[in-house]
């Protein structure tokens, strides 16, 4: 070995036994290292584990260095996820503002968004921090879309920026400001307080947008955020998983927000208020498979199938278990119970509550997915129909307080079950 090449491992060696390691970088995945260097020959080792270097100190010692470690992988994992069903429609160009909060750390991200029922129009989208009354708490960063600020898309279609450095932190809230005409798709129920529309130019706009609130989740479908891989939960039922309770909602008092908060993981919400078991099969591939990353799905499903017509238990398992069959080869699969149900909408009230209670039975005894028996926190001791008092607003719907008695129980199973 050269006396140029002994004195470098002679410091870094010695740094190293100070330190504790080796703080030796690996090399051998750079293909300039070796070609073209004067210090030494690098040549690739004999077997598939790479031996450590031998480190001359300035006392001519020679000793093992620390091998070197791979560095950690990263991806993009879903931090924010809304299902999109109902048709809204800008006339002229409007800027919308949502806050959202983000289940996610990471460097980088990358926002999905979903048109409405016919040609949507985005001409510029920025991503910052939120701040109060619609704000911006950073300078906002701007969108592309194949490198170009803005697209087109036909009838419900997803289109997905290009990733951008935006460093955010687990649970972080975000404002999306994008610049819009056309179809847009938006959700059932308001659950995004903080967020705005005004007619006009504004994405880039640092000081509070204006206009009016515009609590709808609008256009912004999945928000990606790339960071080391884990586990990532998509939430899949109707508005008792979207967030429903009042005429004003918020998303973060829904239960997979509060479980995420819990358990420092993403638990998205993909509830959608209203749907059954028929359009969540159909919307399924859009809606969850589309998404990239999620490893388990929660579902709580089938309260608005009960006495509908045409519908008899053994149809309900079948849907449920085509939609497994669609879940299954994505994700670990989770499924709860139905809650209590006091009265019904539509249909025979006698007949919702038998359904409900042999569906139970069912999801009680399938062995596809591990149970979260939701019922059994949520209901009278006396009366599997009755919810406990105060757990519920209209005697379908749980209250705030239900909510957090639902998240509390599904932290515990995937701890218990779930390794978390």
């Amino acid at each position: 070995m050269g006396s140029r090449m002994a004195l470098r491992w002679s410091w870094v060696g010695a740094l190293g036994l100070l330190m504790g390691c080796g703080g030796v970088e690996e090399r051998g995945a750079d293909p300039t290292f070796g070609a073209g260097s004067t210090d030494a020959e690098v040549t690739a080792p004999a077997s598939s584990v790479e031996a450590a270097p031998t480190l001359t100190l300035h006392d001519d010692r020679k000793v093992q260095g620390t091998p070197p470690v791979a560095p950690p992988p990263i991806a993009f994992q879903p931090g924010f996820h809304q299902a999109l069903r109902e048709p809204a429609f800008a006339g002229s160009l409007t800027t919308y503002r949502m806050r959202v909060p983000v289940g996610r750390a990471g460097s980088r991200v990358r926002i999905t968004f979903r048109s409405g029922d016919g040609t949507f129009t985005l001409k510029r989208a920025t991503v910052a921090q939120a701040g109060a009354n619609g704000a911006l708490a950073s300078t906002p960063v701007s969108l592309t879309f194949n490198g170009q600020p803005g697209f087109t898309a036909n009838a419900r279609t997803l289109v997905t920026s290009d990733p951008v450095a935006f460093p955010v932190g687990f649970r972080d809230e975000v404002a999306i400001s994008f610049e819009a005409t056309g179809a847009l798709a938006v959700s059932l129920i308001e659950s995004f307080p903080g967020s705005f529309m005004r007619a006009g130019s504004y994405a880039t706009t640092q000081a509070a947008l204006g206009g009016q609130a515009w609590e709808f989740a609008t256009a912004v479908a999945t928000v990606d955020v790339e960071g080391p891989p884990g586990r990532a939960f998509v939430a899949i039922g109707d508005s008792i998983t979207e967030g429903y309770y009042d005429t004003k909602n918020d998303t973060r008092n829904a239960w997979p927000a509060l479980v995420e908060k819990e358990l420092g993981v993403p638990v998205v919400n993909s509830g959608a208020s209203g749907q059954g078991f028929w359009d969540a099969n159909l919307q399924l591939p859009q809606e969850v498979l589309a998404m990239q990353g999620f490893t388990d799905c929660i579902v709580l499903l089938g309260t608005n199938d009960l006495a509908s017509e045409g519908i008899t238990v053994a149809k309900l398992e079948q849907r449920m278990n085509q939609l497994f069959d669609q879940l299954q080869p994505r994700c670990r699969l989770w499924v709860s119970t139905l809650l209590p149900k006091e009265k019904t909408n539509y249909g025979s009230y006698e007949v919702v509550k038998a359904q409900r209670k042999e569906f139970n039975a069912w999801i009680r005894t399938q062995t596809r997915a591990e149970v979260i028996d939701l019922e059994a926190v949520t209901r009278q001791p006396g009366n599997v129909d009755l919810f406990l008092d105060g757990l519920e607003v209209d005697q379908i719907h749980p209250s705030k307080e239900g909510h957090r008695v639902m998240a509390a129980e599904v932290v515990r199973v995937l701890k218990e079950k779930g390794g978390l």
